[in-house]
């Protein structure tokens, strides 16, 4: 990517960060409001900290296909806090048993195990109260209905979650490239294909094959992005990763390094990536940014 798309790129994903971060602040309830503990979980969870690559693509694919960024805020606030809520439970001592997420102590470790469940909990609801809610954005009841029933089915026992119980079950066993790849188009590809379905179906007018296209744009950068987290699981370090590094390989868990060897992981990213940027042949110039996300993802360093 040349040095003005990654310039481009670092200013963009500053602006849709605070973009988010203001969302966010908005419609979490606010810590003076009873349940205190419970509000202050899902705020410190929520709140200071991530990439906020999904909120990115929301943005990133309503604005390809004209979304004004007022109507994409509700769709981003609402992809982020499902996302949120899975690291929540998933950090727990019961699934990966995490102590450190975007560099502060998880959870569960700063408001108990209990509290850290009802936040998760909690932060997933809000997320469809959001969609249903938002009146910034004109968006018909029927893609309204339909951006619902996405981020449903990308967040339940045919998305992430079923992803999460595949990969609980997968400890310690060997899977092949397929497998494997089935694993992470449900657990992690799951949710950053809704994104990209979120921002576009936020967009004024959205035809089949665009959201065709850019469904498979996502499921290709999906699997590259945790191809890319996989590789940085060992060559990272704890401090810049903002989680503990190593921790995959500790609880010897099915990585694409472990099946392909570091260099073919590298090689596997980078296919990905070619065949993502062939699914945007047919947009033009405002699908930049979806072109300058995939490239970030295969070469993130965090």
């Amino acid at each position: 990517m040349p040095d003005t798309h990654q310039t481009e790129l670092k200013q963009l994903l500053s602006d849709y960060q605070q973009r988010t971060e203001k969302a966010l602040a908005h419609w979490l309830p606010s810590t003076d409001i009873v349940p205190v503990k419970l509000h202050e979980a899902m705020r410190y969870s929520a709140l200071d900290g991530g990439k906020r690559v999904r909120p990115f693509l929301v943005y990133a694919a309503g604005k390809a296909l004209g979304a004004e960024l007022a109507a994409l805020d509700g769709a981003a606030s609402a992809v982020e806090l499902i996302h949120v809520y899975s690291l929540v439970h998933d950090d727990l001592p019961a699934m990966d048993d995490d102590e450190l997420r975007r560099g502060k102590p998880t959870c569960h470790i700063a408001y108990g195990e209990a509290t850290a469940v009802l936040a998760g909990d909690a932060l997933q609801s809000l997320a469809f109260h959001i969609l249903a809610q938002d009146r910034q954005a004109d968006i018909s009841a029927g893609n309204r209905l339909k951006m619902i029933d996405a981020l449903a089915i990308a967040s339940g026992s045919r998305g992430m979650c079923g992803g999460q119980a595949i990969d609980l079950n997968a400890v310690g066993q060997k899977l092949d490239l397929p497998a494997l790849e089935n694993m992470h188009i449900h657990k992690t590809g799951a949710l950053i294909r809704a994104s990209v379905t979120l921002g576009a179906l936020s967009a004024p007018a959205v035809e089949e094959q665009q959201l065709k296209q850019l469904d498979h744009y996502a499921k290709c950068i999906g699997l590259a992005f945790q191809i890319q987290d996989d590789i940085l699981d060992i060559e990272g370090d704890t401090a810049t990763l903002g989680k503990q590094q190593g921790a995959d390989q500790a609880l010897d868990k099915p990585t694409y390094p472990a099946l392909l060897g570091l260099d073919g992981a590298r090689e596997r990213a980078r296919d990905l990536y070619q065949e993502a940027l062939a699914s945007l042949s047919d947009f033009g110039a405002p699908a930049d940014p979806l072109r300058w996300i995939a490239a970030y993802i295969v070469s993130r360093r965090y």
